[in-house]
């Protein structure tokens, strides 16, 4: 977005969070996309004071690295973020300057040592398994600063093609330009997924999510709401919310979201219902602990669930005295394909 019209974008911002009619009071708070860390302060405490939540048991702030500073992150406690996700993706030079990130691995060691002296140590560091360029030994070594920095939190994301984005549009046409021809293929990817579900086992930190890991009480109390299908509002462009029976998506793109505020129409544009029994199961798998499938689930998805279960790609387990069902971690692998089953 231009710079110019940045103040405009959070006057907008504001005032549809001013307008919105609260159900239920918020817990938690996430801010993110694009780089939220280099708004700013004043203007990111206006934000979060427009929301009726005075203290949050837990509050998300996604952060570049090499935008942090200490006079910001003071800033940030001011405003009551008590929580900063870094989107780290590599420490691998040669892989970032690739994908035009500019800080490297001492970058990310600056910023976290700055986080937890202010306090802050609530962290998440997040890996993109599949950079191009990327291989086995340097994807270790990306596992290894991890390691070396022990966050409470680890997100490891399989890199997906995204037919908008450069990388992804070169991919789809077979080319070769930003790095396109250098991007390890899926099998290669898996195989460093499952690399990093051991090493971050080995170190303490678990899979609770398919791509989120965590020490014991570090899991993410936000984003644990999408996965438990809990109701949830999101403000700005191509936001999402959740009422329970509803979802909503805002416009995609700050300019068009903007241009729609501006012009004082709504800044919704899809509604639709959301399926409890389907969603049920293709959000609630993504979990560790599984779902909890009752009488009208077996009925119907009973021959879904014991192929699953005979393939070897889904279990039964019993949590908190409650019988479940989870995929296994070759149901992981191929989970895309086992949620399809659950979409009418």
């Amino acid at each position: 977005m231009p710079k110019h019209l940045e103040s405009q974008y959070a006057d907008s911002l504001i005032a549809e969070i001013a307008a919105h009619a609260w159900q239920w009071p918020p817990e938690t708070l996430y801010i993110g996309g694009g780089t939220p860390s280099s708004i700013d302060p004043a203007t990111l405490a206006a934000i979060v004071q427009a929301l009726p939540a005075a203290v949050w048991a837990e509050a998300t702030l996604e952060c570049a690295p090499g935008t942090i500073t200490s006079e910001r992150i003071d800033a940030w406690l001011a405003a009551g973020f008590n929580r900063v996700s870094l989107g780290v993706q590599s420490f691998v030079k040669a892989e970032l300057a690739r994908t035009g990130r500019r800080h490297d691995a001492a970058i990310v060691a600056q910023d976290v040592a700055l986080l937890r002296s202010a306090g802050i140590a609530n962290i998440n560091l997040d890996l993109i398994a599949g950079l191009p360029g990327q291989t086995e030994a340097s994807w270790r070594e990306s596992l290894t600063a991890i390691e070396q920095l022990a966050p409470p939190h680890v997100s490891v994301y399989m890199l997906e093609v995204d037919e908008d984005s450069r990388l992804g549009s070169e991919l789809l046409l077979g080319g070769t330009r930003y790095g396109a021809s250098d991007v390890p293929g899926d099998e290669q990817i898996a195989a460093f997924y499952e690399l990093a579900v051991e090493h971050l086992h080995r170190i303490g930190i678990e899979r609770y999510e398919i791509s989120n890991f965590a020490r014991t009480g570090y899991e993410s109390r936000h984003n644990l709401k999408y996965w438990r299908r809990e109701p949830y509002i999101g403000f700005g462009a191509d936001a999402h919310s959740f009422d329970g029976v509803r979802r909503w998506q805002n416009a995609e793109s700050a300019a068009d979201y903007l241009a729609r505020h501006l012009r004082g129409e709504s800044v919704r544009i899809e509604t639709t219902s959301a399926v409890a029994t389907e969603e049920k199961f293709f959000v609630g798998l993504r979990l560790s602990e599984g779902v909890h499938a009752d009488v009208s689930d077996w009925d119907r998805f009973g021959p879904a669930f014991h192929r699953f279960l005979d393939g070897g790609l889904m279990e039964r387990v019993t949590i908190s005295d409650q019988d479940r069902l989870r995929l296994t971690p070759r149901g992981i692998m191929i989970s895309n394909e086992i949620f399809e089953e659950f979409v009418a």
